[in-house]
């Protein structure tokens, strides 16, 4: 079994280039985490300890040797993107009023959300035509929404947002159910 207990680097840089790579492959829960053990795509046994608010991005190099590196690899779903930036110009009313019936409309669906600016992102909880067709139902004056990949996201997000919007939504879907 391998330790890794640091990220030596990202293979977005030079020296890192053009080596063998073997892939620590996560979802988005695991990646939130400091601490856990699983096997890279070619089988290799690792155990990952990194120190407190430490968190893996994809492409960090986790180890390397004559073999080649060890890479994180991470599977970010796609994120739900609100844009409020229409609001800015409205009056205080609708701009209260329709954060509001947002925030309930999310919260109904105990969907995670990060406010960026005039900006909500929602990571895909369910099916991205349940969460269009919520939002159609919904129809709040003033906003605009899209889907876009969480690697556009996530380097504007600070790592506890990171955690807000990728790892709580991956364990709502292995925790939530609303028979108990």
């Amino acid at each position: 079994m391998q330790i890794l207990e640091t990220i030596l680097g990202n293979t977005s840089e030079a020296q890192f280039q053009n080596l063998p790579v073997d892939y620590l492959v996560l979802d988005q829960w695991e990646a939130q985490k400091s601490r856990f053990r699983k096997h890279t795509e070619k089988g290799t046994e690792v155990a990952v300890s990194l120190t407190r608010g430490i968190f893996l991005r994809d492409g960090d190099v986790l180890h390397q040797s004559e073999e080649g590196l060890i890479v994180a690899h991470i599977h970010l779903k796609e994120v739900l993107r609100i844009d409020l930036s229409e609001l800015l110009g409205k009056g205080p009313e609708l701009m209260v009023r329709t954060a509001v019936e947002l925030g309930h409309a999310l919260g109904n669906q105990h969907w995670p959300a990060v406010v960026k600016g005039s900006q909500v992102f929602v990571p895909l909880a369910v099916d991205r035509k349940v969460m269009a067709s919520v939002m159609k139902t919904h129809a709040l004056e003033g906003i605009t929404y899209d889907f876009v990949a969480g690697s556009e996201v996530i380097p504007y997000l600070a790592p506890h947002e990171s955690r807000r919007l990728f790892g709580a939504a991956e364990q709502a879907l292995h925790d939530h159910s609303h028979a108990h």
